[in-house]
């Protein structure tokens, strides 16, 4: 009696072993492919993300599993309307066949965070030209959750290597990592892309070369003997693991976000987070310091900055913020800076005071100085507080008079405008110039975000 327990006990042990490792390979023509992160990510892991919990909700509708025959399947992959070859074979029906089954609840999710990214995705792809169903990349590279962070290092919706993204100008120091920036990432996601096609002349070789990287596939190119007129098929079996299953993870994830409907998916119902805006800061401020001043939670900044890793914004950088919280910033940015919330001591203008309790000391952008202003109201004594009071009254009343004559000139100026460069987001030029971006709006009668190499901005 207890042997054959023990036999039964470990005769399920083994085969629940099967089935979580089916979760992390499959075979194919009896070969193991690893599936790439995107496709490993459960829907609980997909709704811990502050954004999704908070923004969407389970759709109304009966999900149902719903198979089609090959033929059904090429005819609905060749009315995609992309340049990008779509072929349906063994492979690339395993991966049709996890995303509609196994994995349709997270598809439901995706489909949801999709309504947050897609725009932005869309206009980074749009300005360089390339094929809109290239925004289906980060579905099964981070499964749509821009911080999301791979074993490797790979970082941001787009996935990018550390080295890779700072080759496309993402900064990434101690403080700052613009991989995880949603904007930020998609330019260079697209610029990277656009480079890849230009080398590859196709597009199953430039996604393939996006995973593994140029180098393995013009290795693979070479051991084929087939460079001119190859494919990612015709190299299938000189690439690295994973980016067998790459490609073919891309055709699944381009038909299920198209097809999903017929398949009995129904996707969660999103609703828009609020409008924001940007300012640049002009010190170095923690998120608390905002949080406690601006009716806006740290949860909250973090969902629309997760660029920036130890919840601190070093001086002139862009912040952003809900649209209505912007003018309360601007109004508090004084106290905001200068005050440490629930201490009421004023804070010296150096990093250090800020970043004391960061684990690694960040590169410095400039040079630092503390402020006279700080020192000699902290070590004022009382015997002097009341003289010292009269002096600063005075000081204000000048310092008052200054700023309303330097105000006046300011507003005489002739107005400024600046070259847009490529790379050059309104964003950036934002940062640049000590506006915000709805202000370049305002003042270029802009109605979206596209700008394009070569076109004057103004500025002032």
């Amino acid at each position: 009696m207890n042997k054959k327990f023990l036999v039964t006990c470990l005769s399920v042990l083994f085969v629940s072993w099967g089935y979580a490792q089916e979760d992390v390979t499959d075979s194919i023509e009896g070969e193991a492919v690893d599936m790439p992160e995107g496709i490993l990510v459960s829907e609980d892991e997909l709704m811990s993300d502050y954004t999704n919990a908070t923004n969407l909700t389970a759709g109304t509708g009966t999900s149902r599993v719903l198979s089609y025959s090959d033929s059904v399947l090429v005819s609905r992959l060749s009315r995609i309307p992309t340049t990008i070859d779509l072929p349906l074979n063994d492979v690339t029906r395993k991966y049709i066949d996890t995303y509609s089954t196994r994995m349709k609840n997270s598809v439901a999710i995706m489909l949801g965070s999709s309504n947050f990214y897609n725009p932005i995705f869309e206009e980074a792809l749009e300005r360089h030209g390339l094929p809109l169903e290239l925004k289906y990349l980060p579905v099964i590279e981070s499964g749509l959750r821009p911080t999301a962070t791979s074993p490797v290092g790979a970082a941001g919706l787009w996935q990018f290597m550390l080295a890779t993204g700072k080759r496309y100008g993402l900064e990434v120091n101690t403080l700052v990592d613009e991989r995880r920036d949603p904007i930020k990432a998609s330019e260079a996601a697209a610029q990277y892309l656009s480079r890849l096609y230009g080398m590859f002349g196709d597009w199953s070789l430039a996604i393939a070369a996006y995973n593994c990287g140029e180098g393995n596939v013009q290795k693979a190119l070479i051991r084929s003997g087939n460079q001119d007129g190859a494919d990612f098929w015709s190299i299938y079996d000189r690439l690295p693991r994973e980016t067998r299953g790459y490609v073919p993870a891309f055709i699944a994830a381009t038909y299920i976000m198209n097809y999903y409907c017929e398949h009995g998916i129904v996707p969660h119902e999103a609703s828009l987070p609020l409008e924001s805006d940007t300012v640049v800061v002009q010190r170095d401020v923690k998120f608390s310091q905002i949080a406690a001043k601006c009716n806006i939670t740290i949860d909250e900044l973090r969902a629309i900055n997760p660029q920036y890793r130890k919840d601190i914004v070093p001086a002139d950088y862009v912040l952003r913020l809900p649209a209505g919280t912007v003018e309360e910033f601007l109004v508090k940015e004084d106290s905001i800076y200068g005050v440490a919330p629930g201490s009421g001591a004023f804070l010296s203008s150096t990093r250090r005071s800020v970043v004391s309790d960061v684990e690694e000391a960040p590169v410095e952008r400039a040079a630092a100085t503390t402020t006279t202003t700080s020192r000699s109201y902290t070590s004022s004594s009382r015997s002097n507080a009341s003289s010292s009071r009269s002096s600063k009254t005075k000081t204000r009343s000048t310092d008052k008079k200054s700023r309303s004559s330097r105000d006046t000139r300011s507003r005489k100026q002739k107005t400024q405008s600046v070259s847009v460069k490529s790379g050059d987001t309104l964003s950036s030029i934002a940062k640049k110039n000590g506006t915000t971006v709805s202000k370049l709006k305002k003042m270029n009668g802009l109605k979206g975000d596209m700008i394009h190499p070569g076109q004057s901005v103004r500025v002032k």
